[in-house]
């Protein structure tokens, strides 16, 4: 009886658990100049809001840091990981989005941070939340955080700015 009631209770402890994931478009890029390629770095303004999204995350236990392997993105996560000690991984946004969002989900209890564009953050947050909330992002809007929160089968959403 006594091992019933102890398996109950973790079967349990696991069926409550929660995860948050959280994804942002890349900061502000630097305007392409005649001889650059499309991989632009961020700019001033950019680099100052991955400082701000570092702050905003630093405390709330992130194991994995998910970017496209562009200049902006990995610009983007890159204080954070510096910070917390999480190294940034790259997934291929040709890949499946049902594939990567596996990876995720299936990345344990730890939360996560993902790095994507204007035109993939909307396509990532659907598909976790399984329902159309959002489009593409207008090309000016860089400072929204979503906020995908499992817990149990359930999840929610919320958007903030940062």
């Amino acid at each position: 009886m006594k091992y019933f009631l102890t398996t109950i209770i973790i079967l349990s402890l696991f069926g409550c658990s929660s995860k948050t994931i959280y994804i942002v478009r890349h900061a502000e890029k630097a305007t392409q100049g005649p001889n650059m390629t499309s991989d632009v770095p961020l700019s001033e303004q950019g680099i100052q809001r991955a400082e701000k999204l570092k702050e905003e995350l630093q405390q709330k236990n992130i194991g994995f840091i998910f970017s496209t392997q562009t200049i902006r993105t990995t610009t983007t996560a890159k204080p954070l990981s510096d910070a917390i000690g999480v190294p940034v991984q790259f997934y291929n946004h040709r890949d499946t989005l049902d594939k990567f969002i596996a990876r995720v989900k299936e990345s344990g209890k730890k939360n996560v941070l993902i790095v994507g564009h204007s035109n993939t953050v909307d396509d990532l947050v659907n598909k976790l939340m399984n329902q159309q909330l959002l489009s593409d992002l207008p090309d000016t809007a860089y400072n929204n955080l979503f906020i995908v929160t499992r817990k149990g089968k359930k999840y929610k959403f919320t958007r903030k700015t940062y």
